[in-house]
Order: C-alpha cells, then sequence, then structure tokens
C-alpha cells in the first residue's frame, strides 16, 4: 500500500468529536499514517495537544497563531504562542499568515503578527505553514522581505495561478494541495502539471474543502488518495510515484525521516 502524509488537518475540532477513532482508523486504512495538525489561537492548544498525546506516532502538533484569530488585543495570543515554543518542540510555525476574504479591518495586524512568528520560526529553525486566502501576492512580498537561508515552509491550501507558483518555488517553499486540486473550475490543472513533484505537499484542512466526489461534506485525512490521484492524472505519471515523493518532501520539511 502506498503511504501518504496529510500535511494540514484540523481533526482536533469538534466536528469530529463524535467519531474522531474512526476517523483515523479510516486514515489509516487508506495509508495516511502521519497526520499534521495547525494550530489556530488559545482555543485550540488543549484539544490539539490531547490528540497528539494519544497518538504520538501519528499525529504532530504545530504552534501559531491563525491570521482569522488576528484581532484587537492580539498581542496576548501571540504571548501564548511564543510561551508554548519555549516550552516543548513542535513540527512547524504554524498556521500563520494573511487573510483578505473575510474581513480586512486588522490587515495590518495580520502583517505584525506574521513577521514576529516568521522570526520565531528562525530563532527555533522551525519551518513556517502558510494560510493566504485572497492575499497570495501580498504574502510571497512579505515572505521576499523576511526571507533567510534557513527560511522555509508551505503555502497551504495553493489555489493560485503559475505565475505565483513559481514564486514559491523559487523562495524554497513548498506547495499544499488539497480538494481544491480535484474542483472542476479549481484552476489547478493549468499549474500542476507544470511544477516538479519536489515541490509538492499533500493536504486535506480537514474539515473543511473536501474534494470531489465528497465536495460540501466534511473532509478527513482518508480523501489524501484522491487527491493524490488527481496529481497523478494531471502530471501523467503513477500514483505510487506521487505518494512517494509527497511523502518525502513533508518528512523532510517537518524535520521526521
Amino acid at each position: 500500500m502506498n503511504e501518504f502524509v496529510d500535511s494540514h488537518a484540523h481533526i482536533y475540532l469538534n466536528k469530529f468529536k463524535e467519531d474522531l477513532q474512526d476517523v483515523l482508523e479510516r486514515s489509516f486504512e487508506h495509508g495516511v499514517n502521519r497526520i499534521y495538525m495547525p494550530n489556530i489561537d488559545h482555543t485550540s492548544i488543549d484539544d490539539m495537544m490531547e490528540l497528539e498525546g494519544k497518538y504520538p506516532a501519528n499525529c504532530f502538533s504545530m504552534m501559531g497563531l491563525h491570521p482569522c484569530s488576528v484581532k484587537k488585543g492580539f498581542e496576548k495570543e501571540l504571548y501564548i504562542v511564543e510561551e508554548w515554543l519555549g516550552k516543548r518542540d513542535f513540527t512547524a510555525v504554524g498556521e500563520i499568515g494573511t487573510d483578505l476574504y473575510w474581513d480586512k479591518t486588522f490587515w495590518g495586524e495580520q502583517q505584525e503578527a506574521f513577521k514576529v512568528q516568521v522570526e520565531w520560526a528562525k530563532q527555533y529553525k522551525l519551518p513556517i505553514v502558510i494560510h493566504c486566502r485572497e492575499s497570495i501576492d501580498e504574502t510571497i512580498e512579505l515572505v521576499e522581505a523576511l526571507k533567510t537561508d534557513d527560511l522555509t515552509g508551505v503555502f497551504h491550501c495553493f489555489s493560485g495561478n503559475l505565475e505565483q507558483a513559481k514564486k514559491i518555488v523559487e523562495l524554497g517553499f513548498y506547495l499544499g494541495f488539497g480538494g481544491v486540486a480535484t474542483f472542476k473550475n479549481g484552476g489547478l490543472d493549468t499549474v500542476i502539471p507544470h511544477i516538479d513533484l519536489d515541490h509538492f505537499l499533500l493536504e486535506t484542512d480537514s474539515p473543511y474543502l473536501a474534494p470531489v466526489p465528497h465536495r460540501g461534506k466534511r473532509n478527513e485525512p482518508a480523501y489524501i488518495p484522491i487527491v493524490a490521484k488527481k496529481i497523478a492524472t494531471l502530471q501523467e505519471k503513477p500514483l505510487d510515484e506521487v505518494a512517494s515523493k509527497t511523502t518525502a518532501n513533508a518528512l523532510k520539511l517537518f524535520g521526521h525521516k
């Protein structure tokens, strides 16, 4: 069986509370044995850590402040992130970034929070996991300004164009592909065939953005092979090559072997 990694899943959320064990068993049955969990804010930490404690060989925590949680007084949230980063090891600083989809009110604060967390990633030698909904160009510019040789990470849930994808790859970052790759009008069919697999990660962003044929329903890590098959088709490569390469990329990025 092919081995896969879900590089981005919020499986600690309440939407999985009733059947989490079943969700994980399905994940393992489909060869998805490693699931990387991005933090959101102070409200998600306990549930995320508890899940990692129950499945330490399968579920791995990140630490960061999601841009949609950057509001007035966000400095208190950042203090909690900083405190946790100093307490124990994490696989990445994430989920961090920018978001101009819901609300542009705190755009300045989002940029400040992003810059602060990038500096912590450099300090702790961790990759960053970037959210950039409706703000890819702005976020690429931010990363370009902050880039150093030791800074790497992934633009999660990539849904941009080929030019943007090439810029991200040139920065030494990965592209996270999930359910959008399977959407008829997702636009990624003009990107995926033209970027080398060396720069790909697979993700679900569970419980969001389920791939076709589950679109509109709750997403879960067991659906990773669906995304992989779509990428294999678009790249005209065998599925086992997509599986092995994206798994190796994830393990390299997150410091696991």
